[in-house]
Formats: C-alpha cells, structure tokens, sequence
C-alpha cells in the first residue's frame, strides 16, 4: 500500500515540511530528492538535468525579471506618491472618496508594475496615515489599502499570468487579454462595496470639506490630473498595447515596459546611479527566489509523474465526477487552491498545485485552458490576504503606523476576500467574462 500511493505521501510529506517552516526552495528539492530515491532508484538522477534544463530554456520566463525591473523602478520613480494624491483631490469630497482613490491607483499600478509588495508598502504609508486623519475606520483604511494593492495578480501584465501561461502551455499575450476583464470586475466590486458600507455607516468614511479644495483653479487641477494619469496610461499602452497588436512578445514587450520604467523616473528627477543599484539589487532578490523555486518545483514535478501521481489524482478527480458532475470537480480544485491559500503564497501554489491539477482538468474534463488560468489567477489572489500568511497582511503591517492593530488588518480584509470570491464565481459562471475578448480579437 505504502509504494501504490508513494506519490500521495511524498505530498503529504512535502505539506507537513512547510507547515513546519522549512524553505519552500529546499523542501520541495529534498522531498523529490528522497521520494525519487526510493521510487525509481539512481536513474532519476539522469533524468533529473534534463528536466531542470529544460526550464532553462523557456525564453518566456525572461519576462519575469524584466517586469519586475520596471515594478521596481516605478516604485522608486514617485509615481504612486503623484497618482495617491491626485485621485484623492479628485474623489475626496464624495464620501469614502479616499478608499476609492486608493482602489483606481491599486488598478493603475497593478497595470503598471504588476508587484503586490510594492504596491502595497507604498500605498500603506502613504493612504493609511491619510485616510486616520480624515477619520476613516481602520478595518476599512486597512482592508481597501490590502485588497487594492493584490489586482496588480489579475490584471495584467501580471507575473503570476506569465508563469500560469508557462506552466500550462497558454499563450501570455492571450492570458493578458482574458484577464482584462476579471480585473476590471473586482475593481468595480471594491467600489461598490465602499459607496454602500459607506452610506450605510456614515461615520466611517466622511468626505473631505469643500475649502480645502479651495487652492488650484478648475484647469490647474485638471492639468494636475492629466500630469498624474499620463505616465502610468503610457506605460500601459506600451506593455499591453504592443502585445495586443502583435508587435512584440510578452517578453519583448516587458523589455519595453522596463525602458518606459526608467523614462519615467528619468522625467520625475529620481533616476541616479544609486537608486539604478538598489533596482538591480532588488531585481536579483526576487528573480531568484522565483527561479530557484522553479527549480525545485520541476524537480518535484518530475518525480510525481514518475511515482504516477497523475494517474492518482485522475482516478479520484475522474471517480468525483461519475458521482457529481464535472462542475463540482471545478468547486473541489477551486477551493484546495483557496484553502492552501491560507498557508502557501501564489507562487509556491503555481509550482505545486497547478502542474498537478490543471492538466487533468484540460485533458480529462475538457476545460479551457484560457478560462481555467483566469479562475486560477483571480483565486490566487485571495493568497495574499488570508491569515495567517497573506503576504499583504505583513506588507501593510510593517508600514501602518502603531494605533493600527493586526486585528484592524484581518477584520478589514474580510469583506475584500468575499468579493474576490464573488468575482471568482462571476468568471466561472460566464466563462465568456474570460475567452471573449481574445476570441474577438483574433477572429
């Protein structure tokens, strides 16, 4: 018994090693190591370099650490400071005015740099303290800032949309496309959610008095305006829009988003020799936690084919579909991705979970792949934002000031979560919300 299901306890083995804190990188290369051992003996150790070479060559991962050479350097160029307190001028005198600024910069900048963590940090120090000024409650300050800064997962050009189309086999510029959509739905979400809470309970978010608008004339805020959209809509329509029009490769095309990047701090007076090293340090930091977790997440891939954990996992998703339908196989994968949310980030999910599932999900039940990795990105999202180990929550946590309690941050994020949930259903009920736009486009 314990060698017809060795593939199922080596990812037993692997989930209790992580759940103990051990390195993402190092578990997974040390339980494929092991369990490969004892299941195919020494010649796994030949196939072992071609399988990691194989990664290597995948031109399309090039894009990873171009997109976050130009979200770094955005960061650092002092446009999400302009964006912050130009929308909030703009959307202030409404009621919860502020949150909603917070809401359409965290979409701009998610279209803009694509990284959560800087996202976040940035717009925690800067909204967060703002927003206790004006008198906002702190669950709704806390949670508007959190969720914001996650659409940069689903709206793209997103890393997470680049490895999914990686790993299964979609093409990015495709994946881009079928993700406008979802993303524009949970930004309408969060805006909804906050004109409602916000009347219901008037006292959480008052809007800002009249005469503090009362020093730039109509056209000099109106230019104000202008100057604050134009460089994140230019890098937009660079990125996206020569992917879209077929001019360049998403990889080509991050290339272009990271010249645009350092036009723009260029033209803001930021760009300088100094801060051009910390971009490339920071650059190197996170590509290589990203590919070293590949690494280890192709070895660990190989060997559960090796120990025939495709074939388990079809028998029982196959088994769960003869008893119920092929929708409640969809629900079931959809809420392990959900619940492993809880302990894992979005990028050791990509690496472990979806190789496993999304395969047989195509293959077997038929699903559409483009489709399949929408419901998968707008669900990774909610990985950022569950406790204990959501990403955002230590982000926003590490730059609130002190009177914003870890309470006030996991109590705030609570609506968000449920409207990410909301947005997933809407994506799965009409899958059209996803394979419309690219179906339009290149018929």
């Amino acid at each position: 018994m314990f060698e017809e299901y060795l593939a199922g306890w080596m990812f037993l083995a692997l989930t209790v090693w992580l759940m103990f804190g051990f390195p993402v990188t190092f578990t997974l290369m040390g339980t494929a190591l092991c369990f490969g051992l004892i299941g195919s003996g020494f010649d796994f150790f030949f196939l072992l370099p071609m399988r990691i070479w194989g990664v290597m060559q995948n031109v399309v991962l090039i894009a990873v650490p171009l997109f976050i050479f130009m979200g770094v350097t955005l960061e650092r160029s002092g446009l999400a400071e302009e964006l912050l307190d130009t929308m909030g001028r703009l959307f202030g005198r409404l009621r919860g005015g502020l949150a909603i600024s917070v809401v359409v910069v965290g979409a701009l900048l998610g279209a803009s740099t694509g990284i959560v963590g800087a996202t976040v940090v940035t717009m925690g120090l800067l909204a967060v303290p703002t927003m206790l000024r004006r008198n906002y409650q702190k669950e709704l300050a806390c949670g508007t800032v959190a969720a914001s800064g996650t659409l940069g997962q689903i709206i793209p050009p997103s890393i997470v949309l680049v490895l999914l189309g990686t790993i299964v086999q979609v093409p990015v510029g495709d994946l881009f496309m079928a993700a406008i959509f979802p993303g524009l739905i949970l930004v309408a979400l969060y805006v909804i959610y906050i004109l409602i809470v916000v009347n219901v309970k008037k006292d959480i978010a008052p809007p800002i008095p009249r005469e503090e608008f009362a020093d730039m004339t109509i056209g000099q805020f109106a230019w104000r305006v202008i100057k604050a959209l134009v460089p994140p809509l230019f890098l937009i329509v660079a990125v996206l829009g020569s992917i879209f029009a077929g001019v360049a490769s998403p990889t080509e095309a991050a290339a272009v988003g990271s010249v645009g990047a350092m036009i723009l701090a260029i033209a803001n007076h930021r760009f300088n020799l100094g801060m051009l090293r910390e971009v490339m340090q920071t650059t190197t930091k996170l590509t290589c936690m990203v590919f070293i977790i590949l690494v280890g997440a192709a070895a660990f891939g190989l060997t559960f084919r090796e120990l025939d954990g495709d074939d388990l996992v079809r028998t029982f998703l196959t088994h769960m579909a003869h008893e119920y339908s092929h929708t409640m196989v969809l629900i079931i994968v959809m809420g392990v991705i959900f619940l492993v949310g809880f302990v894992l980030d979005f990028i050791e999910i990509t690496f472990i979970h979806v190789p496993v599932l999304v395969p047989i999900l195509i293959q077997e039940f038929h699903f559409d792949p483009l489709w399949i990795c929408v419901l998968l990105a707008v669900n990774l999202q909610t990985s950022f934002m569950t406790p204990p180990f959501g990403f955002s929550l230590f982000y926003l946590k590490g730059v609130t000031p002190p009177e914003v309690k870890t309470g006030h941050i996991y109590r705030g994020i609570i609506p968000f979560v449920f409207l990410q949930l909301v947005g997933l259903i809407l994506v799965a009920y009409w899958s059209e919300l996803a394979t419309w736009l690219p179906s339009v486009v290149y018929d």
